[in-house]
């Protein structure tokens, strides 16, 4: 798939890039080559592979759960602007009209 200035022109009108005439002619070839890369990937014969979502195997690294002592009461709520029976208090939003 070859690429020429109007295209590019009309891609940066979309994306609100002004682009010179030198830029242009620059991007215009960047883009012509970057897509003729890409098509030589069409050229692979892939049928034996299977889909994947990652190249590399991805494995999960979990903690082991360990019960600890949690944060006191009143050191949670110390900075609190707003409580009630040592409890956050917030704003009513639910059941507010807009």
């Amino acid at each position: 798939m070859a690429i020429n200035k109007d295209t590019v022109k009309y891609t940066a009108n979309l994306a609100r890039i002004e682009l010179s005439n030198e830029e242009l002619d620059h991007f215009t070839g960047q883009l012509d080559r970057i897509l003729a890369y890409v098509d030589k990937l069409s050229t692979l014969n892939v049928t034996s592979l299977k889909p994947t979502s990652h190249v590399l195997k991805m494995k999960n690294v979990y903690r082991e759960d360990a019960v600890k002592a949690s944060l006191p009461v009143s050191e949670a709520i110390k900075n609190a602007p707003l409580l009630e029976n040592n409890l956050f208090k917030v704003p009513k939003i639910i059941g507010l009209e807009a």
